[in-house]
């Protein structure tokens, strides 16, 4: 069973720095991509960052591209999301999730080919 377990989510100042982090068990995928979603209220869920495991490709939504970075660390198992300069914006849950790469490689961006989701962690940015 396919589980992420995501922690780091907290309250911060605009213009602060988090780490999330997602601890991932129980693949049994070869070919997979990890990604960051978060889901704001009134909002459309926004994938804003993930990474390949064939050859550890990345890509960042345009809404946080040059203040979010994706890295993951192998011997733990864990995937992190580095997120600097926050804005009030930045506010929502974040979702680790899982898709397998043929489902998702036609479209990386693309939340709804994730079909393996945590628990989420709520990120709150005060003004």
């Amino acid at each position: 069973e396919v589980q992420l377990v995501e922690s780091g989510g907290g309250l911060v100042q605009a213009g602060g720095s988090l780490r999330l982090s997602c601890a991932a068990s129980g693949f049994i995928f070869d070919d997979y991509a990890i990604g960051w979603i978060r889901r704001a209220p009134g909002k459309e869920r926004e994938l804003v960052s993930y990474m390949s495991s064939r050859d550890g490709s990345t890509g960042y939504a345009d809404s946080v591209k040059g203040r979010f970075s994706i890295s993951s660390d192998n011997a733990k198992n864990t995937v992190y999301l580095e997120m600097n300069y926050l804005k009030p914006e930045d506010t929502a849950v974040y979702f680790c999730a899982v898709g397998l790469l043929p489902f998702v490689r036609p479209g990386f961006m693309d939340a709804l080919r994730y079909n393996y989701w945590g628990q989420g962690t709520q990120v709150t940015v005060s003004s």
